[in-house]
């Protein structure tokens, strides 16, 4: 799985006009999947995120983590994370999850970010979105869960409470 996060001083989805989730202080996070992905994947990315230290302690330097500055998550599905562009003009999207299996994913990687103490808002799987943000740095970072051998679950690589 895929993340794109971006530190946002607010963000909003909107769809066919209607406003269906809105943060403010906090990160957007885009969420991709793709064909081997499954709710180890998706387990390990949104722990993850919600431990990231990218907003400033007193001293400024990146310390701290969401819940530490009282944020909020506001999660996108974003098939197009896993666009590729190498060849020709327009992207193909064919290492993207199907739907059935991306949808789950995405509830799921929601799902562990609030059993890892973050408030969550969501997009709307399979609509049409305008995103509104503005983005606080900027800080984006685009993170991904780690390759594992056929069967194995994802192991996290830093035992808990890790600095």
């Amino acid at each position: 799985m895929r993340a794109l996060v971006q530190r946002v001083a607010h963000a909003r989805v909107t769809v066919a006009g209607r406003a269906v989730a809105a943060i403010e202080r906090g990160l957007l996070v885009l969420v991709g999947a793709t064909h081997d992905d499954g709710e180890a994947e998706a387990e390990w990315l949104a722990r993850k995120v919600a431990g990231l230290r990218i907003f400033a302690d007193a001293a400024g330097q990146m310390n701290r983590d969401l819940s530490a500055v009282g944020g909020r998550a506001l999660v996108v599905p974003q098939f197009t994370l896993y666009g590729d562009a190498r060849r020709g003009r327009r992207p193909e999207f064919l290492a993207a999850a199907r739907p059935e299996q991306a949808e789950p994913l995405f509830v799921r990687f929601c799902e562990a970010m609030a059993a890892a103490g973050v408030a969550v808002e969501r997009g709307v799987f399979g609509a049409h979105m305008e995103v509104l943000l503005l983005n606080d740095g900027p800080v984006t970072l685009l993170l991904e869960s780690p390759p594992r051998a056929l069967g194995d679950p994802v192991a996290d690589t830093a035992p808990a409470g890790a600095a």
